[in-house]
């Protein structure tokens, strides 16, 4: 099971289980799962209320990588990444920093989660 440990300058980090395999729960949903207080508003991915930053942890390969078309334009928008960054993901198979909580799945890799 991946560890996902959320962390604000409001708020005491708090380290959950996610279940691994499942591919269905958003970062979004674990958190609210665990009363964990990301702001959010639509949980479509077309608001970016919910925008967070997620740092790979250990030695495991990233999974969460794919983002969908919408994602990408609101971290486009909200000016969290370039074109040329994105560009560089899809080449190059690496994890974007920024997502928006509702839309990232993560996989089985434990993560730090900032918002």
């Amino acid at each position: 099971m991946p560890l996902i440990t959320f962390s604000s300058p409001q708020y005491k980090d708090k380290t959950v289980y996610a279940v691994a395999g499942s591919f269905t729960e958003t970062v979004l949903k674990i958190a609210k799962t665990n009363k964990i207080p990301i702001d959010f508003s639509c949980e479509n991915g077309e608001c970016g209320t919910c925008v967070i930053k997620v740092t790979q942890l250990g030695e495991k390969a990233p999974m969460g990588l794919h983002m969908e078309e919408k994602e990408k334009k609101i971290l486009l928008e909200l000016g969290k990444v370039t074109k040329e960054e994105l560009d560089d993901l899809t080449t190059n198979d690496q994890p974007s920093q920024w997502r928006l909580a509702c839309q990232f799945i993560p996989r089985d890799e434990d993560i730090l989660v900032e918002y």
